[in-house]
């Protein structure tokens, strides 16, 4: 098995999370590797609505800086440093890939949350990670 040394673990905040941080959290251990957090809350055009009250930029500053709040949780729960913590706002899968060639990720860890539809095996954003991904990616299963 590759040893693995910068591992990036995706995350949602969802209850149901707990499976996949653990998972990531013994391979780094297991592996000696650097653990890193990323969150990338996705902009919704359904918020395009309040842009008459207040300007997009300011939205999008208000989705970063609840999910750079999110993640210091869960950063010192899993016991992972704020350096090695990455907030964004855009396309998930678009960020987690760019994040993972930019920091030198050999693995990114994923969960399985689709539920429905075409989905159901792997999520849209786990899929396209999987196959877009610069390095190996683990997809941890989710029981429904």
């Amino acid at each position: 098995m590759k040893n693995y040394k910068n591992i990036l673990l995706t995350t949602d905040f969802g209850e149901e999370s707990s499976p996949i941080n653990e998972r990531a959290v013994q391979l780094a251990k297991e592996q000696g590797a650097k653990l890193n957090l990323i969150h990338v809350a996705e902009y919704l055009y359904s918020y395009s609505y309040m842009a008459a009250v207040v300007s997009e930029a300011e939205i999008q500053k208000q989705l970063l800086e609840e999910t750079k709040t999110q993640l210091a949780k869960l950063g010192e729960k899993l016991n992972v440093p704020p350096e090695q913590q990455y907030a964004c706002v855009g396309t998930p899968k678009h960020e987690i890939i760019e994040k993972a060639k930019e920091i030198g990720t050999d693995l990114i860890v994923v969960g399985s949350h689709g539920r429905h539809g075409i989905s159901l095996l792997l999520g849209s954003t786990s899929n396209a990670i999987l196959h877009h991904a610069p390095c190996d990616v683990l997809c941890v299963r989710l029981k429904a």
